[in-house]
């Protein structure tokens, strides 16, 4: 998932993902629960070496149907100045398998001529289909077809939170993994999370007994009990951090 920053992200895509042909041996199969997650609207600050830059807002709604039920995770999220960033992610609340996946990233790099990647895909019949779009400085836009197997048990990378709130078998010392689709790079890797020490943590929203959990350069602060949620985020450098500040109910999305 891209929701939170530019170099954040950069560090992730490089130290967290990689072929799954080149997974080590050892990790236990990641399971996870999404019954657990609570319908909830969750409000974040970012920080960027101790100083404020931005926000978030996660949201988690559950839309019964006549046989299942579906969880809607969407997230939005500003770090100023350099991006912005819209999520929509819909996945089967009973299974867990992946729906749909729509990501749009808005940013500035003077290294860089990209100003926007979006992503609209949908999960159906053992197939990712849909398109991606890049924008550029000059304001031309490429779209390209995308269409990939997608392996029974394989995740979306853009819900990386989610599922590490959800995580049901991790304890401190695990190492857990699952086969993963990343988005933005249209490939399949895997997904891996290290359970360290519990510990509790003091955010704007309270305090939290939780269970950290490291994937690449990134390490999420989960909740132990419920309501089961990530309430702090941080690089393993420290230089950036997310904090839970608000929990409250949720603005219907529109269908």
């Amino acid at each position: 998932m891209r929701w939170l920053c530019f170099p954040l992200l950069a560090s992730l895509a490089a130290a967290s993902t990689s072929p799954v042909t080149a997974q080590s041996p050892g990790p236990k199969p990641l399971r996870f629960d999404l019954t657990a997650i609570p319908v909830t609207r969750d409000s974040f600050v970012f920080r960027f070496r101790g100083a404020e830059r931005g926000w978030a807002v996660w949201q988690y709604e559950i839309r019964p149907l006549e046989m299942t039920q579906q969880v809607l995770y969407t997230a939005a999220s500003e770090f100023q100045p350099v991006e912005e960033e819209r999520l929509r992610v819909v996945l089967n609340r009973l299974t867990g398998e992946p729906i749909t996946s729509f990501h749009r990233v808005d940013l500035f790099s003077p290294t860089s001529d990209t100003v926007m990647m979006e992503h609209d895909l949908e999960v159906k019949r053992g197939e990712i289909a849909g398109r991606r779009r890049t924008g550029t400085k000059s304001g031309e836009v490429k779209i390209t077809p995308v269409s990939k197997p997608f392996p029974p048990g394989t995740v979306l990378r853009d819900g990386y939170a989610l599922l590490a709130a959800a995580v049901t078998n991790a304890a401190p010392g695990d190492s857990l993994a699952v086969p993963a689709y990343s988005e933005f790079g249209d490939s399949l890797t895997t997904l891996s999370f290290v359970a360290e020490p519990p510990t509790t943590v003091e955010v704007p929203a309270g305090r939290f007994d939780v269970l950290p959990l490291r994937t690449g350069g990134l390490r999420l602060f989960v909740t132990r009990a419920a309501p089961r949620r990530v309430v702090k985020g941080e690089t393993l450098d420290g230089a950036f951090a997310f904090e839970l500040v608000h929990s409250g109910a949720v603005v219907p999305s529109p269908e």
